[in-house]
């Protein structure tokens, strides 16, 4: 892990303030970016998100699902995570926090923009930070990469269908063509765009060239989320001047909605016998989140003006020191763990 990555919520809450005071201070600016759309596609975000998106999705092998049967019980807890339990707890925390309990100190018109914006962040799995997550506690790089591929595969028929449903669960309209254009731009054309450069790169040049140019085009990746979180708070900055208690009341249903299901994950592949290595990135698979992705759609579907944009926002800030206090829980707990690891059905059979 980069120390730039390392240090992501620092340059988040930097992003934070320029968005803010460049919003103030520049209004025209913003007002044409926020301008430039064709087809409720807003274009310089586009292009960034791309930028931001495109690198991470170099890193997955498809080939990798031929591997997924060679440790199926934590693939089969984390495909139950992030498809069954994750999306649904989200849309029922912000239900609960958002929708009732926080509603008198938040902006009424924005309420359920905010639950919009929490259930895109909880409906699709993280693709590149994993990786990083997976490292940090031993994990086995092949299940890692194996759940990678796999929820990038089910991501591009399963998240439309997901959104929909919770938003329309919500009694959020949802504007059916703008979320499968989203879906179009932001996860079938990235992953065939950076599928076609990974094959070119590895016929030529091999492992070495991928890493080269990943090299180069990560830290890109990370220029042009900051970027956009510049523009989205450059938009936003009024609203959060006079509610600075938003972002904090955002990000409790967004905490408890990582530690619980990072926790059910590793109780469950504890409970089924898996190992330890597999165990950790599995939880932490199961409690990351696809911001980038997140974002791009709530601000397809809502605009960069919404609550929707403002809430996937806040699940970037808090996304590296939670992942890695889950790390560390996962790292330490590695004890505990062996001592209470039930025996697979297999190996008590024979």
């Amino acid at each position: 892990m980069s120390t730039f990555e390392r240090y992501l919520t620092l340059w988040v809450a930097l992003c934070i303030v320029v968005g803010i005071a460049a919003g103030h201070f520049m209004p025209a600016f913003f007002a044409t970016i926020g301008a430039a759309e064709v087809a409720q596609v807003n274009l310089p975000v586009a292009l960034l998100v791309w930028l931001m998106i495109i690198p991470m999705l170099l890193k997955i092998d498809f080939s990798a699902l031929t591997s997924v049967a060679t440790h199926w019980r934590g693939i089969g807890v984390t495909l139950f995570i992030n498809w069954a339990v994750k999306p649904f707890s989200m849309a029922l925390l912000g239900w609960f926090f958002i929708g009732w309990l926080f509603r008198p100190y938040l902006p009424a018109d924005q309420i359920d923009s905010y639950i919009a914006g929490l259930i895109l962040l909880a409906a699709a799995p993280c693709t590149a930070m994993v990786f990083v997550w997976s490292h940090l506690t031993r994990g086995e790089p092949l299940f890692t990469l194996s759940q990678v591929a796999l929820n990038d595969a089910i991501m591009i028929i399963a998240f439309a269908p997901i959104v929909g449903l919770l938003l329309g669960l919500s009694a959020i309209t949802v504007p059916w063509n703008t979320l499968f254009l989203s879906v179009v731009l932001y996860i079938i054309v990235p992953v065939l765009v950076a599928q076609i450069i990974r094959q070119q790169l590895l016929a030529r040049g091999g492992e070495h060239a991928l890493a080269k140019v990943l090299a180069v085009l990560s830290p890109l990746s990370l220029v042009a989320l900051l970027t956009t979180l510049v523009l989205l708070f450059g938009f936003q900055g009024e609203q959060i001047i006079r509610q600075p208690l938003v972002i904090a009341l955002l990000a409790i249903p967004i905490l408890i909605q990582v530690y619980f299901n990072a926790g059910l994950a590793y109780t469950l592949n504890r409970l089924f016998g898996e190992q330890h290595c597999v165990a950790g990135p599995s939880a932490l698979i199961g409690a990351s989140n696809f911001f980038e992705l997140a974002v791009a759609a709530a601000i397809s579907l809502f605009g960069l003006h919404s609550g929707a944009a403002l809430a996937t926002v806040v699940g970037v800030l808090i996304e590296v020191p939670v992942m890695l206090s889950v790390v560390a829980i996962v790292n330490r707990s590695e004890a505990w763990y062996q001592r209470g690891l039930a025996k697979p059905a297999t190996d008590i059979a024979e």
